[in-house]
């Protein structure tokens, strides 16, 4: 399978008519509610930045979710730009694993840069993020409730990511935040 050919979809912003539509998505390819539910509170709370769903003709099969982010700096020195939280991506089980999922960070990551987000921070799988510049070590640069491979960031403009910042997760991650 090439990774890098997109699927011939649509992908775009989500409206408020795929709310119904996202929340089966998440809960399908997650196997529970937990992420569909995520996705509802951050909406409540105003914290969805970037979402956008993969269509393939009159079927909603993918969605992805970047959520505001706070970060309260080391030092007294205004951000540069927001901070974003990848999650979750998810795909509808039988178009898995043929590249939907990686075609919307793409295009999610594309449209954080265009809304001026300066970088964004995932908890997902060392083996997968990394092959969008993801990296752990620019995210150990941060203060966070998450250490190790699995967590990770990427800039997407200069000073997006600065040594000893602290991450404050929305209200609506729960113990998180």
């Amino acid at each position: 399978m090439d990774l890098n050919r997109e699927p011939t979809m649509e992908f775009r912003a989500a409206i408020p008519a795929d709310h119904t539509a996202i929340h089966d998505v998440n809960s399908r390819a997650f196997g529970h509610a937990d992420e569909a539910d995520l996705v509802d509170r951050l909406r409540q709370d105003g914290d969805a930045l970037v979402e956008l769903v993969a269509v393939d003709g009159p079927r909603l099969v993918g969605h992805i979710l970047f959520s505001r982010l706070g970060i309260e700096p080391e030092a007294a020195r205004p951000l540069a730009a927001p901070v974003a939280a990848l999650a979750p991506v998810a795909v509808v089980l039988d178009r898995q694993r043929h590249g939907i999922g990686s075609a919307l960070i793409r295009h999610g990551l594309e449209a954080c840069a265009q809304a001026g987000i300066g970088a964004v921070i995932v908890l997902g799988h060392p083996e997968f993020y990394p092959r969008f510049g993801f990296s752990s070590d620019l995210a150990g640069r941060l203060r966070a409730p998450f250490s190790g491979p699995a967590f990770m960031a990427l800039q997407l403009a200069p000073d997006g990511i600065r040594d000893g910042d602290q991450v404050r997760y929305p209200t609506a991650f729960g113990d998180l935040a």
